[in-house]
């Protein structure tokens, strides 16, 4: 690819500003067996805890009109597992890796991040919005107060920049926004999963054992956008957007408004090339329209 898509996340390059979303990527090692994953800007990986987690009992995926909901609960190897098992293969690839890291409470953030401070990470992204467990994850995201402590606690303790992941769940997103950005987070990503149910008639029964879950996928399209929108024009930090991506369209919607970067999750389910293909959009996008980086029209709406 030429230069056209080069972006800068804070102070972070990245080659393209295409991003595989943690939860629906892995580690990668299925999706590089389909194509080379340098050709992306860079991948979060699945969201990792302090310690391993079995993630949630009964059904966790439900496909819903032009969506999904899930209900994962985290379930990880735990931190030490993929430092030792999976981040040397992903070093060796030439794309940015940014651990996914959750947790519980305000010191097993604290820990699990203190693990990734002599690796050579360029960005962590600091899952403070996951629906689907019973403790931490979207509490920390739904009231700035709980939201700056827990950012300001991990910032102050990490090595790498960080990355807040916002829940569209929030009362007051931009509130929590401001306090991240406050707390010294260096982005933003948003959104993670809106939070909604599903019942299974025919079992007469609630789908889910936690009741809820996370809706994904286009449906989600035009929340995301909205509430993208309100926090670009409300921080100075930059913010990468996810939720209901699906083509480089979609993509280039998200960088008008202003994001930096977009991350694509639920599409990987649907189409395992759908990652290259948008950033391959995009540099043609560029290229039909005369323009010399993506940059040209990012946040011109």
């Amino acid at each position: 690819m030429s230069g056209a898509l080069l972006t800068n996340f804070a102070g972070v390059p990245f080659k393209n500003p295409v991003i595989a979303a943690s939860g629906t990527f892995g580690f990668g090692r299925q999706f590089e067996k389909i194509y080379d994953l340098s050709e992306i800007g860079g991948l979060c990986t699945k969201g990792l805890t302090l310690e391993p987690r079995p993630g949630n009992t009964g059904e966790r995926l439900w496909e819903t009109p032009a969506g999904l909901l899930n209900s994962i609960g985290l379930e990880n190897p735990g931190v030490d597992a993929f430092i030792e098992n999976e981040w040397p293969h992903l070093a060796d690839i030439d794309t940015v890796t940014i651990p996914n890291v959750g947790g519980s409470d305000l010191e097993s953030y604290v820990e699990a991040v203190s693990r990734f401070n002599d690796l050579p990470v360029k960005l962590i992204e600091l899952n403070i919005s996951c629906p689907n467990v019973k403790c931490g994850g979207m509490a920390f995201g739904m009231d700035p107060e709980q939201a700056y402590a827990v950012t300001k606690a991990v910032v102050d303790e990490s090595a790498h920049p960080v990355m807040a992941k916002l829940t569209p769940n929030a009362p007051d997103l931009v509130a929590v926004a401001k306090a991240c950005e406050e707390a010294g987070a260096a982005g933003l990503s948003l959104i993670n999963t809106v939070q909604g149910m599903a019942v299974d008639i025919d079992r007469r029964r609630i789908v889910f054992d936690n009741v809820y879950a996370g809706l994904s996928g286009p449906a989600v399209k035009p929340i995301a956008l909205r509430m993208v929108h309100q926090v670009v024009h409300a921080v100075k930090i930059p913010v990468m957007a996810l939720g209901g991506i699906a083509d480089w369209r979609d993509a280039l919607e998200f960088i008008m408004i202003g994001a930096q970067c977009v991350q694509v999750g639920t599409m990987n389910f649907v189409d395992t090339t759908v990652l290259p293909d948008i950033a391959e959009g995009l540099e043609t996008y560029c290229v039909q329209h005369g323009l010399s980086n993506i940059d040209e029209v990012r946040g011109i709406l």
